[in-house]
């Protein structure tokens, strides 16, 4: 294993160290990944298991229902609004975290593309990462 993943929110009121390694770095184009992050898609790092994660400081979570039909839960700072975490209903044991939230955001290598059917044009990812139209057979 790598050294941990560290990080948190703009302000530091929020803040995690991850002692495992991701199980998927994605970009997602959907169109709640849009709104939330502001831009043209949402970049993340998943990770197998909470247990792994120590997180400090208390985050505001909103509850949003997914394409799938389940719940995914958006952790964020309440201080500063910086998105930080995801959590997901349907894998309760997954732990997802912003890319932009790290400590060292190059440690974010995107492996794939998920949503693009919802892609805007003028949103340009990694042209190496595996594309799928919506979420990827599990």
């Amino acid at each position: 294993m790598s050294k941990p993943y560290t990080g948190g929110c703009a302000c530091g009121a929020i803040h995690y160290e991850i002692s495992a390694e991701p199980i998927a770095m994605n970009d997602c184009q959907c169109r709640d990944c849009q709104a939330s992050s502001g831009t043209g898609h949402g970049s993340y790092l998943t990770f197998p298991s909470r247990q792994a994660v120590k997180l400090e400081g208390q985050a505001t979570h909103w509850q949003m229902v997914a394409d799938n039909g389940n719940v995914k839960t958006r952790g964020f700072c309440p201080a500063c609004g910086a998105p930080v975490y995801m959590t997901f209903s349907y894998m309760p044991d997954f732990f997802t975290i912003h890319a932009a939230s790290l400590d060292e955001p190059g440690r974010y290598q995107p492996q794939m593309v998920t949503y693009t059917a919802r892609g805007l044009a003028w949103d340009q990812t990694d042209p190496a990462a595996q594309k799928f139209e919506g979420m990827p057979p599990m």
